[in-house]
């Protein structure tokens, strides 16, 4: 799972990603009719509205404010990761795989420490600050599509790395930023872009 990730205004090009989408008029309409303003720093959590890189109708890269979350096909519930595994044939996810691809940006994702107690459950424990190495800002890769007049978006997740599985049992994709342009033309095919997945990563432990 990936359902938090933060946002660091004082990385400037993560700024201008913001800046822009602050700008924008879709960010005032969420406003007036969800009630909900653009995260622009800290923690970001799923229902928020974010910068989000995806191309406009000219396919042009640009910033939009999209709402994080897909609803779900019964209607009772939203989505938040979609399995990159299984993207490509589910019926909620197939068509934005294909061609509805976007970039959410950030400074680093957190992930919560899982693990079995003695009674066999699931627990959590310490959580981390993760981001991969070299890098002050996080491409994650996600879907989008639009409901309602809104955009919205989900977070792609694969398969850990070993170091990460001692974490989680999954962790979002990430490409490197000379990928962006590729990961969002609709043109392109995404499986030919899974290889350069980034799986060298930082970790850090990170207050609750």
């Amino acid at each position: 799972m990936c359902t938090r990730y933060a946002l660091d205004i004082t990385q400037p090009e993560l700024k201008e990603i913001i800046d822009i989408a602050k700008s924008s008029r879709l960010t005032t309409k969420f406003l007036d009719t969800h009630a909900r303003p653009l995260i622009t720093d800290g923690e970001v959590r799923p229902t928020d509205i974010v910068p989000v890189i995806a191309p406009n109708s000219k396919g042009e890269k640009c910033v939009f404010p999209m709402q994080w979350g897909f609803t779900a096909r019964d209607n009772k519930r939203s989505l938040f990761n979609a399995r990159l595994e299984t993207a490509g044939e589910k019926p909620t996810f197939k068509d934005a795989f294909q061609s509805h691809r976007c970039i959410i940006p950030a400074a680093y994702y957190y992930e919560w420490e899982h693990f079995k107690s003695p009674d066999g459950k699931v627990k959590t424990g310490d959580k981390y600050a993760i981001q991969p190495a070299g890098c002050t800002i996080t491409w994650l890769c996600g879907l989008y599509r639009i409901e309602e007049g809104y955009p919205v978006f989900v977070i792609l997740t694969k398969e850990p790395t070993i170091e990460l599985s001692k974490i989680h049992d999954r962790m979002p994709m990430m490409i490197p930023k000379d990928k962006i342009e590729d990961w969002i033309n609709p043109s392109k095919n995404p499986e030919e872009l899974i290889p350069y997945a980034l799986l060298d990563m930082v970790t850090e432990k990170a207050e609750r």
